[in-house]
C-alpha cells in the first residue's frame, strides 16, 4: 500500500503540473483544445490525488487528516475539486493556472521538505481521538480551498485589469470572487467554532490563545474586513482583489508559519 501511495502521489504531482502549464497556455492563447486538455489533466490529477488519500487511509488505518503531510494532500485535493466544480458551473478556464499553481506548490512542499512523512505512521495522541477532528479539519479544508480559489480568481482579475480586457469581464469576476470568499468565510467560522468545542472537550477550555487559534482569528478578521468593505464601503476592483490575495497569504502563514515554526498544540515541527 505504501508503493501505491507513492505512485499516486507522484502521478498527482505530475498531472497537476501539466494542467497548470496548459491552463496558463489557455489563458494566454485562448485555444479551446488546450483548455479542454488542461481540464482533463486536472481531473485525472484529482483522481490520482483521491487514490493517494485512500491509500494513505488504508495504510494508516484512519482518515488522512492528522499530520501535516495528510492535511496538505487533502488541501490540494480540495482546491482542485472546488476549482473543477467552479469551472463546470462558470466555464471560466483562465483561472486554472493560478489556482492550479497553489495546489501544485502544496505538493511540491511535501516533495521537497517532508518526504519522510509519506511512509511514516504515528499513533494519535489522546486529544486527537475525537470525531471533532474530522469535522474541524474538513471544514478547514473547504475554507482554505475556497480562499485558494478566491486568490486565483483575484490574480486573474488583476492580470485582466493589467491587460485591459474590459469592464464587463472584470465586474463579473469581481462578483465571483466575493461569492467564493463568502463561502470560505462561512466555513472558516465553522472551523473556529468546531475547534473551540473540540478544545473544550479535550483540554477543558474553549480558547487558550494557542498560536494557531490566534492566527485563525487574524485570518477570519482579514476576510471579515474584506466582506465588510466590499459590501458596505463599495470596495471593488483592484483594492478588493489585492485584499483577497493578502488574506490568502495570511492563510498560508496560519498553516505553514504556525504549524511548522511556532510552538503550540497545532505544531507539526
Amino acid at each position: 500500500m505504501g508503493s501505491l501511495q507513492q505512485i499516486s502521489f507522484t502521478t498527482t504531482f505530475v498531472l497537476y503540473f501539466v494542467s497548470m502549464i496548459l491552463y496558463f497556455w489557455y489563458a494566454a492563447a485562448e485555444r479551446q483544445a488546450v483548455g479542454k486538455a488542461a481540464g482533463i489533466a486536472a481531473g485525472l490529477g484529482w483522481a490520482a490525488n483521491t487514490v493517494a488519500l485512500i491509500a494513505r487511509s488504508v495504510f494508516t488505518g484512519m482518515l488522512p487528516l492528522s499530520t501535516g503531510y495528510e492535511f496538505l494532500l487533502a488541501f490540494a485535493w480540495g482546491i482542485v475539486l472546488l476549482y473543477l466544480v467552479f469551472e463546470l458551473r462558470t466555464d471560466i478556464k483562465a483561472a486554472g493556472g493560478f489556482v492550479g499553481f497553489i495546489a501544485w506548490a502544496l505538493l511540491a512542499f511535501i516533495w521537497i521538505l517532508m518526504p519522510e512523512q509519506q511512509n511514516a505512521v504515528a499513533p494519535l495522541m489522546p486529544a486527537l481521538k475525537s470525531g471533532w477532528l474530522t469535522i474541524h479539519v474538513l471544514t478547514a479544508i473547504v475554507a482554505y480551498s475556497a480562499f485558494a480559489l478566491a486568490c486565483g480568481l483575484a490574480a486573474l482579475y488583476l492580470w485582466r485589469l493589467h491587460n485591459n480586457e474590459g469592464p464587463a469581464q472584470e465586474s463579473s469576476l469581481d462578483e465571483l470572487i466575493y461569492k467564493v470568499t463568502t463561502l470560505g468565510f462561512m466555513m472558516l467560522s465553522l472551523t473556529i467554532v468546531t475547534g473551540a468545542v473540540w478544545a473544550e472537550k479535550a483540554w477543558g477550555s474553549f480558547w487558550s490563545w494557542d498560536p494557531k487559534e490566534t492566527w485563525s482569528l487574524v485570518t477570519w478578521i482579514v476576510f471579515g474586513v474584506y466582506l465588510h468593505v466590499r459590501r458596505n464601503r463599495g470596495w471593488q476592483g483592484r483594492r478588493a482583489a489585492i485584499l483577497v490575495i493578502v488574506g490568502f497569504l495570511v492563510v498560508l502563514f496560519t498553516f505553514f508559519g504556525v504549524n511548522f515554526l511556532l510552538p503550540g498544540m497545532h505544531g507539526y515541527a
